[in-house]
C-alpha cells in the first residue's frame, strides 16, 4: 500500500514535469511532450486505483503547473486566462484514462503487439477531444496531414514506453527466477542434508534395538542367577533396556516424520543439474570460509534422472571436505561421466593430500583430521556416510593421490539402476 501511494505520489508529480519537454508541431497552442508516454507508463505498471482516478489526478495537476507556470514567467497573464489556455489538457488526460479503463489494458500485458496498438488509440482518442476544445471557439481546423503526423507521433510514443516497460519487466522476472532458484538450491540442499540424518538415524535405531534386546537378556541372565548382588544388576539392566527402548520409540517417530517429507517417487533431477547445484552451493561455502578455490564441472555421457537426495547427500559431502581440505585457496575439479551401466563422480583437489596410512581410517566412525578455531573435532561421520550409503546401494568409494601434482582424489561409483532411472 505505501508503495502504491509513493508511486501514485510520484506520477502526479512526474508527469506534469515531462510534459514541459515538448514541441509544437501544428504551429498552434497544440503541444507533443513526454509527458504523454510518462503517463502511460505509470498507468501500466499501477493496478490500483483505477485508471479513471489517476486521469483525473494527473488532470488537474497538469493543468494547475501549467497554469501556475504561464503566471510566474509572464505576468500579464491572469488566473482566467490561463485556465482557457489550459484547460483541455485536463479532458486529454481523463480521456486517456477512460480509454484505457474502457479497452483494459492492464489485463492484456501478455499480448504486447494488441497493448500497443490500444495505447496509440487511446491517444489519438485524447489527442481528438482536446483539439475539439482548443478549436470549438475558433476557426481552426485539422487536416489530414496532420492526423497522419498525430497517429505517427502516438505510435513511436505508445510502442516507446511498451518497449521500455517490457524491459523493466523482464528483468524483474529474471531476478524473481533467480531468487527462486536459489530459494530451491537451498530447500534441495537442506533435505539432502535431513535425508543424510535419516540415515544415521535409521542406523541408531538399528543399534538401539540391539542394545535393548541385549539389556534385556542380561536382565534376564542375572535375574536367574538368584543372587542378591545379581539381582541388583539385574534391575539396572532392566532399566536400561527400557531407557533405550524409549529412545528408539522416540528416533522412531523422528524417522517417520523426516521419512515422509523426503521419500516421494518423483523427486529425481538430471545428474547434470544436481552436479552443478552442488558446485553452486560450494562455491559459496568456500566463499564463507574466506578461500579463493576454483571449481571446474565437466561431465560426460547420457544420465538417467536421479534420485535427488541421495545424490546430493553424496557428492555434496565429497565437494565439502575438498572445500574444507584446502587452507587458503586452491583448485576443485569434478567430473561425472556415465560407463556402461555405472556413474563415476570424482572430485580431485589440489590440497595437502592423505598419508596412504590413514587412507583406511578416514572411513572409520569418529576418526577426523579437521578441529575448529576452538580446538573441538568435527564429527568424523561424513565419510563414513558416504561408505555406508554408496555400499548400501551396491557401489564403491576410492581414494587416491591426484595424479596432476598434490592432492586427492575421492571417486564414487554407484550402478544406474540403484540411484537413477531412465526417462
Amino acid at each position: 500500500m505505501k508503495e502504491k501511494c509513493l508511486l501514485l505520489t510520484l506520477m502526479v508529480i512526474s508527469v506534469p514535469i515531462a510534459g514541459e519537454l515538448n514541441f509544437y508541431p501544428f504551429q498552434t497552442d497544440f503541444r507533443v511532450s513526454l509527458g504523454t508516454p510518462a503517463f502511460f507508463l505509470f498507468l501500466l505498471w499501477l493496478r490500483s486505483p483505477s485508471p479513471l482516478i489517476s486521469g483525473l489526478l494527473v488532470g488537474s495537476s497538469v493543468t494547475i503547473f501549467r497554469m501556475g507556470l504561464d503566471l510566474a514567467l509572464e505576468p500579464h497573464w491572469n488566473w482566467g486566462a490561463a485556465f482557457q489556455h489550459h484547460y483541455p489538457v485536463f479532458f486529454y488526460y481523463l480521456t486517456y484514462a477512460i480509454a484505457f479503463a474502457a479497452v483494459r489494458i492492464n489485463r492484456r500485458h501478455n499480448r504486447p503487439l494488441l497493448v500497443g496498438a490500444l495505447g496509440v488509440a487511446c491517444e489519438i482518442a485524447a489527442t481528438l477531444v482536446e483539439l475539439l476544445l482548443r478549436y470549438s471557439a475558433t476557426e481552426q481546423t485539422t487536416t489530414f496531414a496532420t492526423w497522419n503526423q498525430i497517429v505517427l507521433i502516438a505510435f513511436y510514443r505508445s510502442f516507446f514506453v511498451l518497449g521500455f516497460f517490457n524491459l523493466v519487466k523482464l528483468r524483474q522476472s529474471k531476478a524473481a527466477e533467480e531468487q527462486k532458484r536459489k530459494e530451491n538450491e537451498k530447500m534441495l540442499m537442506l533435505i539432502s542434508e535431513l535425508y543424510e540424518e535419516t540415515i544415521q538415524l535409521k542406523k541408531t535405531l538399528h543399534n538401539a534395538e540391539n542394545i535393548a534386546r541385549d539389556s534385556y537378556e542380561l536382565y534376564q541372565s542375572l535375574n536367574n542367577a538368584q543372587h542378591v548382588f545379581h539381582e541388583d544388576l539385574a534391575q539396572k539392566a532392566l532399566r536400561i533396556a527400557g531407557e533405550v527402548h524409549e529412545i528408539k520409540k522416540d528416533n522412531q517417530r523422528i524417522y517417520a516424520g523426516l521419512s515422509s517429507l523426503i521419500s516421494h517417487e518423483s523427486d529425481y533431477m538430471p545428474v547434470e543439474e544436481l552436479a552443478d547445484i552442488v558446485l553452486r552451493t560450494n562455491q559459496k561455502y568456500a566463499q564463507s570460509l574466506g578461500k579463493k578455490i576454483e571449481f571446474t564441472l565437466q561431465t560426460e555421457g547420457i544420465f538417467p534422472l536421479c534420485h535427488v537426495y541421495t545424490a546430493l547427500s553424496l557428492f555434496n559431502n565429497l565437494v565439502a571436505n575438498a572445500v574444507e581440505a584446502l587452507e587458503e585457496q586452491g583448485i576443485i575439479r569434478i567430473w561425472v561421466k556415465r560407463e556402461k551401466d555405472v556413474i563415476v563422480f570424482s572430485v580431485a583437489d589440489n590440497g595437502p593430500g592423505i598419508a596412504p596410512k590413514y587412507r583406511e581410517k578416514i572411513f572409520m566412525p569418529g576418526y577426523t583430521t579437521k578441529f575448529d578455531k576452538a580446538g573441538n573435532p568435527s564429527t568424523g561421520i561424513g565419510l563414513v556416510y558416504v561408505n555406508q550409503e554408496t555400499e548400501r546401494l551396491l557401489g564403491n568409494v576410492q581414494v587416491q593421490d591426484n595424479t596432476e601434482g598434490a592432492g586427492t582424489v575421492f571417486t564414487i561409483t554407484l550402478p544406474i539402476g540403484q540411484i537413477g532411472k531412465e526417462e
